[in-house]
């Protein structure tokens, strides 16, 4: 006996065929949530422990700050500290400069010399006075610059013919003067051998000066 099946079979096998397409993208559709919900669970602590770390480094550069400030501060007040140190060693060392100064000139001065005034600025020396011949000052402009212990760098400034009255009524030519004269501190002195230490020396060149024989 045959049997002949009567049934829309086609349309119950695209309809299996549809049911399990739905039901295939229903479970892909599934995974990807909830892969795309554990990723953004672990982004999520990622971000958290990020900020987290982030504050801390907020908090520890907020006390470097303060840190610093107070070391710029410390700073701040060790140089003023020094400053005024320095003050006070320089006033004490140039308290007995004029006592050195007068020494000094006394014995750098030659026979012929006379001081009218000596006027000191800072490290400068101005000093005029009368010599009896033009010789004399430049002894003593030479005296200034090789041999003295706390002057230097003479300057002649003028030096002008002058005619003065003696006591027995002759007519005496003298010169007026004016020098000018570097005062050296005693800390400048304690840094010219380092100095002179450390300089170069040419070849054939002499160490110093010669120092001027007086007339």
């Amino acid at each position: 006996m045959i049997l002949i099946n009567l049934l829309p079979h086609r349309e119950e096998r695209r309809k299996r065929k549809k049911i399990a397409f739905f039901a295939g993208l229903g479970v892909a559709a599934a995974a990807g949530l909830g892969v795309v919900g554990l990723w953004y669970a672990v982004v999520q602590q990622m971000t958290s422990a990020q900020q987290g770390r982030n504050q801390f480094l907020t908090t520890e550069i907020a006390k470097l700050e303060v840190q610093i400030k107070d070391i710029a501060t410390l700073k701040a007040e060790i140089e003023s500290l020094k400053a005024r140190q320095k003050a006070v060693e320089d006033l004490q060392i140039d308290r007995n400069m004029p006592v050195n100064l007068l020494n000094e000139l006394v014995k750098q001065t030659p026979e012929g010399i006379y001081f009218s005034t000596v006027k000191q600025d800072g490290q400068t020396l101005s000093v005029n006075g009368i010599a009896q011949t033009q010789e004399r000052v430049s002894e003593l402009l030479r005296n200034t610059a090789y041999s003295s212990e706390w002057l230097v760098k003479p300057e002649l400034i003028e030096s002008k013919s002058a005619s003065v009255q003696a006591a027995n009524k002759e007519q005496k030519r003298l010169f007026d003067f004016s020098v000018r004269l570097t005062v050296k501190r005693p800390q400048d002195k304690a840094v010219a051998p380092v100095a002179a230490a450390s300089a170069p020396v040419a070849p054939g060149a002499p160490a110093s000066a010669p120092p001027a024989k007086k007339a």
